[in-house]
């Protein structure tokens, strides 16, 4: 490692670190020189270890999202039995055809105040991490979602100084159902404190009465390593969401040990969060122990209330309202797991532009990022977990650690994200097999238990498929919430037999698609597989044991005892490619996705933001309409919008208008013409509003031949922070400007300025090409490349060039 440069780096560190010493507190991020190399190393762990001529990298890191694709890459012999499979069969591409399988090190040195406590936070590190200072083992964490922390104060050089951290990660064969990301994904923080301080996620902010004259809150400090006979006086100020004082309290006392300190304070007029408006407050408070400053320490939360009404659903509020949520896995498409603001921020934004109010974080506990910016875009959680409890469904899952580490799993869960007002409630677990096993009733009380000590102002729900079982068990009616994945046929039945008078859609729809696909004749098809490993964008196609999203538009609108859906899922990820993932390689990513692997919005991403986006206005036609050796075939035109009725034009001739009805699921949500033929030229839909005023009009083309590379980024100026990211919608286009449909050429990238190249993805399930290589064919006539800003101002210039068309380029900002 070269030392020079570390030291030159913690110098700078201190120095800012310096700068906050009257507070007593503070807080870096151990981002750069590192050192990592896979497989495992004996001495390791050990100062003196030879580490120079492993790889230089930044973390966050996923190790595996590099590749290359293979199919014998975690290669799974399973039956996977919430599928209702009875025999075993080879799963390829489960968990997405990626190296994370095996053992990784990661290496740097810190320098810390020799006087101080120091902590290390890591926010996730997949997986069974051990970490070691100065080659003693500080702690060890299996579960490679959850957040942990180690006090290594006493395992410091005795002067602070050069200290080493070595952390080791295993990763098992047949340890998870999808893509989990491999190494140091998320980030880890130093933490540098007095003796008496606020430990990780130390205070709990509850708000006893909300409403719109006033709220009450509670906060509660914990102080670590005060004696009996210290004298601790808190003072806190709440400043509200302009950064404004609006009360504060000074409170003196003698507190027990384990015993937390208590401020009450009244707001007038609060700001209430809620996603329309996410209005953020802070609680700063100063912790003096013996008339000295020895901590302080800022919380975030939100006023805002929470009710589910038996009956009646939920209330955010005091309004009703039922959630318009997806389920996402945690891999960020061609970046892997490691984590970034700047992706999650983008998915985000594309979300709530489709009307989607509420995020599952499924199955496992969320990066911190992703909930602080929840808070701050206003999108409602559910945090769960766990997806298997004592029972396996994967050989090396979390099954093996469940009796020992679930308690302290659960209990990190819920004390980083209680005081989050996104939150809305707890999953305690997806799935899971132990559902229908003789003690599972037992097992989901106690993690439900669990819950309601630590944080008795949510509820918890869980996310079950075994209807039949847990409704005579006594599982699901001990649920505070019960939610049911699927099974949209027993959700009337569910209601009359469950005390909760409630139903939540806690994992729903599971349509599959590839965006720019189109598979005739136009039917309604289960498990429907063909030759190119495609789905249709129809929307039309689901598995044996999904449904289409009518069903669960119709269930939310049908009945007041629901409370909403999380659909699977918002995005595509990698892993799990039903329906073509038994022995049906090279698929191995997933087509529920609404937007693609590439960030791509598909046919069905306008579908539920005709139902779900009130304020917009929705206008989508599809298919495409290029259709070389189709003409005079039957080619159905379906058109997605928030308008009740609309009016088809081809070539100029009407075809008459549709309106939506009560005929059918679909008819009541889309408007379908199913015996338009395909001819060459132009589609027009008309809309008309319910008074029948034609109100907004779309038109496409028939696309000709294939002229230029068209470049749109999602942002024309970047922070010069070397983090921060640009999707480019890359498009082959004919020469006035349509898309060209069915262009699929091998696109090459290259990059001048301040910033570099990061990824690129097509949304094309099947295909291999590396991530991080500049160059990628187009699929469908699109793909997205990914730009990362340097750490200096100035501008970044991108240009995608391809044979047979003219190059783009597009130029964005670094400040």
């Amino acid at each position: 490692m070269n030392m020079k440069h570390l030291k030159q780096l913690l110098a700078v560190f201190l120095m800012g670190a310096a700068c906050t010493m009257q507070a007593q507190r503070s807080e870096a991020l151990l981002e750069k020189n590192w050192k990592f190399s896979k497989g495992d190393f004996k001495e390791a762990s050990q100062p003196e270890f030879n580490d120079t001529k492993w790889e230089s990298v930044v973390i966050p890191h996923d190790w595996a999202i590099f590749g290359p694709f293979d199919m014998n890459n975690d290669l799974q012999n399973v039956a996977v039995t919430q599928n209702f499979e009875k025999k075993a069969s080879l799963k390829t591409g489960r968990t997405g055809g990626l190296p994370y399988v095996g053992t990784g090190w990661y290496r740097t040195c810190f320098d810390a105040p020799a006087d101080k406590e120091v902590t290390l936070l890591f926010d996730g590190a997949m997986s069974e991490a051990r970490v070691y200072i100065n080659g003693k083992e500080a702690c060890f964490w299996p579960f490679g979602y959850n957040s942990f922390h180690c006090n290594v104060t006493s395992l410091l050089n005795k002067d602070g100084k050069n200290n080493t951290l070595a952390v080791r990660l295993e990763n098992r064969p047949q340890s998870s159902r999808w893509y989990p990301g491999a190494g140091l994904y998320r980030n880890v923080h130093l933490i540098v404190t007095d003796k008496i301080h606020v430990p990780v996620w130390g205070t709990q902010i509850t708000t006893p009465h909300v409403s719109k004259d006033f709220a009450a809150i509670r906060l509660q400090t914990k102080i670590d390593n005060a004696g009996e006979k210290t004298a601790i006086r808190v003072e806190t100020e709440i400043l509200s969401p302009e950064g404004k004082v609006v009360t504060h309290k000074e409170n003196t006392s003698r507190i027990n040990h384990g015993q937390p300190f208590e401020q009450n304070f009244i707001i007038n007029a609060p700001e209430l969060w809620s996603p329309e408006s996410p209005s953020l407050y802070k609680a700063v408070s100063k912790i003096y122990a013996d008339d000295k400053l020895v901590d302080t320490y800022t919380t975030r939360f939100g006023i805002r209330s929470i009710e589910y009404i038996a009956d009646k659903g939920f209330y955010l509020n005091g309004e009703h309202r039922k959630f318009q949520g997806v389920c996402n896995h945690h891999d960020l498409g061609p970046l892997g797991a490691a984590i970034n603001v700047a992706a999650l921020r983008h998915q985000l934004t594309l979300l709530k532009d489709m009307g989607c109010d509420a995020i599952r974080t499924s199955h496992n506990m969320p990066t911190p990022e992703l909930v602080a910016l929840c808070d701050e875009m206003g999108f409602m959680m559910m945090i769960e977990p766990f997806d298997e409890w004592d029972i396996a469904k994967c050989k090396n899952g979390y099954h093996r650690y469940f009796d020992e580490w679930a308690e302290r799993d659960m209990i990190n869960m819920l004390h980083n994200y209680r005081n989050n007002p996104c939150v809305v409630m707890w999953s305690i677990g997806n799935e899971v097999p132990t559902q229908c096993s003789p003690v599972g009733y037992k097992v989901a009380k106690f993690l439900q238990d669990i819950c309601h000590r630590e944080d008795p102002t949510r509820p918890a729900t869980c996310g079950m498929d075994q209807v039949t079982c847990v409704l005579a068990n006594g599982f699901a009616a001990m649920i505070d919430i019960p939610g049911l994945n699927y099974r949209t046929q027993r959700y009337q039945e569910s209601y009359d037999q469950l005390p909760q008078n409630l139903i939540l859609g806690s994992e729903t729809a599971s349509t599959v698609s590839s965006r720019g696909v189109y598979k005739f004749p136009v039917e309604d098809k289960k498990g429907a597989k063909y030759e190119d490993h495609q789905c249709s964008s129809y929307d039309v196609e689901v598995c044996p044991w999904s449904n289409i999203p009518d069903e669960d538009f119709a269930l939310a609108d049908d009945h007041h005892w629901t409370i909403g859906q999380f659909v699977w899922t918002g995005f595509d990820y990698l892993g799990e490619p039903s329906p073509y993932d038994t022995d049906s390689w090279p698929n191995h990513s997933s087509m529920f996705g609404i937007i693609d692997l590439a960030s791509l919005p598909k046919d069905r991403y306008y579908l539920y933001r005709s139902v779900w986006n009130k304020e917009a206005e929705t206008l989508h036609i599809l298919p495409h309409w290029t259709w070389p050796g189709r003409e005079g075939e039957v080619t159905p035109v379906f058109v997605y919008t928030n308008y009740p009725t609309a009016e088809l034009f081809i070539n100029g001739k009407s075809y008459g208008k549709q309106s939506k009805n009560n005929s059918s699921l679909k008819n009541r949500y889309r408007l379908m013409w199913m015996d338009t033929k395909y001819e060459p030229g132009e589609v027009k839909v008309v809309a008309y509003d319910k008074n029948g005023k034609a109100v907004a009009e779309k038109v496409v083309h028939t696309a000709g031949k294939p002229h230029h590379i068209e470049l749109v980024s999602n942002r024309n100026e970047l922070t010069a922070d070397g983090k921060d990211l640009a999707y480019v919608t890359v498009k082959v286009v004919d020469k006035d400007g349509n898309l060209c449909p069915t262009d699929n050429r091998q696109i090459n990238f290259s990059v001048k300025g301040t910033g570099k190249y990061r990824a690129a993805a097509n949304g094309d399930p099947t295909n291999l090409e590396q991530f991080h290589l500049p160059k990628m064919h187009a699929f469908n006539g699109m793909l997205t490349a990914i730009l990362q800003a340097g750490e200096t101002a100035g501008e970044i210039v991108f240009t995608a060039k391809a044979n047979g068309v003219k190059a783009g380029n597009i130029r964005i900002q670094t400040k």
